[in-house]
């Protein structure tokens, strides 16, 4: 991507009340800039507060294209029932939006919404607890919703807030630093079980020298240098019992 309005991402999620009920947030994101270019907050799922969300974010899009037509532009979301429906649909296909949707029900396929969505929920929600009521919580998020826009810097973006992003044209610089794992025979096997070498002294398996400088995923967990791990070390007899596996994992925990 390398200008607004060439990719949105739309997603609903809900927001807890004090009372036990939950309104619902519709969402409508600017991929490239993380900008947040439509959104509703109601007491119901009924399309009309999701089509309320798109009809936002259009005109925003008209005001910077300066047309109607916005061609080349594609609208990403789940296959949920409002996204799928015949008025949201021909509002896209009148300004001649493409439609993409997730081939299936997993939230990597549409992780830009469900991160947005994870974002507003731990930053403005979660720390004050549970919202009054409705008039509450849509007061509470769109205040929060303002300063995401023009407030909050982003590393995806290159430490710049979305509103200056959206303006802007080119590749943006992401600012983090993809993690580096080993690639061995048995990681790509295995997942992420790591087996030891055996030590042909005492007969047990110690840890590889190359974990020592890295890391590993090991059930979700990062392996830690020596200085703040240890391994737990099994004899090879003792493995003998699993009869799928002759090898011993080595499984690190960090000290605590």
């Amino acid at each position: 991507m390398t200008s607004a309005n060439q990719l949105w991402v739309s997603d609903i999620t809900y927001i807890p009340l004090a009372n036990g009920e939950v309104c619902y947030l519709h969402l409508i994101t600017d991929a490239y800039s993380h900008k947040i270019v439509g959104w509703v907050l109601a007491d119901t799922l009924r399309v009309s507060a999701t089509i309320n969300a798109l009809q936002q974010a259009i005109e925003q899009a008209v005001e910077m294209t300066g047309g109607e037509n916005l061609t080349g532009l594609i609208h990403h979301s789940d296959r949920g029932v409002q996204y799928c429906c015949d008025p949201y649909v021909a509002l896209l296909q009148k300004h001649g939006i493409a439609i993409s949707m997730t081939e299936d029900y997993k939230p990597t396929d549409n992780a830009v919404a469900e991160r947005i969505n994870g974002i507003i929920k731990a930053e403005s929600s979660h720390p004050r607890g549970r919202f009054n009521d409705i008039g509450h919580a849509r007061n509470a998020i769109g205040r929060y919703i303002h300063f995401y826009n023009y407030r909050r810097p982003h590393m995806s973006i290159g430490y710049k807030i979305p509103a200056v992003a959206h303006l802007e044209k080119g590749i943006q610089k992401k600012m983090w630093q993809k993690k580096k794992y080993p690639s061995t025979s048995s990681n790509k096997k295995e997942g992420c079980n790591i087996f030891a070498k055996p030590n042909s002294k005492s007969g047990r398996r110690r840890m590889p020298a190359h974990l020592t400088k890295t890391e590993c995923p090991i059930q979700g967990h990062p392996v830690l240098p020596n200085k703040q791990a240890r391994a737990l070390q099994v004899q090879q007899g003792d493995c003998q019992q699993n009869q799928h596996n002759s090898l011993c994992c080595v499984y690190y925990i960090s000290r605590t």
